[in-house]
């Protein structure tokens, strides 16, 4: 790579660096994994830069890029679970509602495969168009329309499922509230006590 190249790269990271660890942070929810794949989509893109004839589609080629290696990394991933008797305690973040928004949806996009992963941080974070998404994604504008049909389809259904799941933890919670509980006595009768 000619040194002019190199300088152009460095300018472009400079000024695009915020906005790509943005799109990482996206695709992957730990800051210390987006920060990793940011830097592997610019040292692959590094190498092939002088090969992007039109620099104004260096962030879709990098976005690209990550997508893949996110892709990667998730393909090659190891489930490791170790049973442990006592489970560690859940931490509740405490801040705004729009940070448990955030949070839950960052969840909520789990539950989706990769691609429709990327096809909604693409069309609805990003604000990609749905020609840019499927540029990105290389993929026809179609695939795009019918896998964010599909992803938000799914999306709504794990939303409806938690939502119900809550729902009647609560009510089992209120009848076991509400509901006497028969307490032996001596003599074998029984009286009933409240449980609250």
């Amino acid at each position: 790579m000619a040194h002019g190249e190199v300088l152009e790269f460095e300018e472009y990271v400079r000024t695009r660096q915020e906005a790509l660890l943005r799109s990482a942070r996206r695709l992957v929810p730990d800051p210390v994994d987006a920060q990793d794949l940011l830097q592997t989509a610019l040292v692959r893109t590094y190498g092939r830069w002088d090969g992007i004839s039109d620099k104004s589609l260096a962030d879709a080629y990098l976005r690209r890029v990550m997508i893949n290696t996110r892709t990667e990394w998730w393909r090659a991933r190891k489930l490791e679970e170790v049973p442990t008797e006592q489970l560690p305690d859940a931490s509740v973040e405490d801040g705004a509602e729009q940070r448990a928004d955030r949070a839950l949806l960052i969840e909520l996009l789990d539950v989706l495969a990769p691609k429709q992963r990327s096809v909604v941080v693409l069309r609805h974070w990003e604000q990609m168009s749905t020609e840019e998404t499927a540029a990105a994604l290389g993929m026809s504008a179609g695939t795009v329309k019918s896998t964010l049909h599909r992803a938000l389809a799914k999306l709504r259904q794990e939303l409806q499922s938690r939502d119900l799941d809550g729902r009647a933890g609560e009510r089992e919670a209120a009848r076991r509230i509400q509901e006497p509980r028969r307490v032996p006595r001596q003599g074998g009768r029984e009286r009933e006590r409240c449980a609250a």
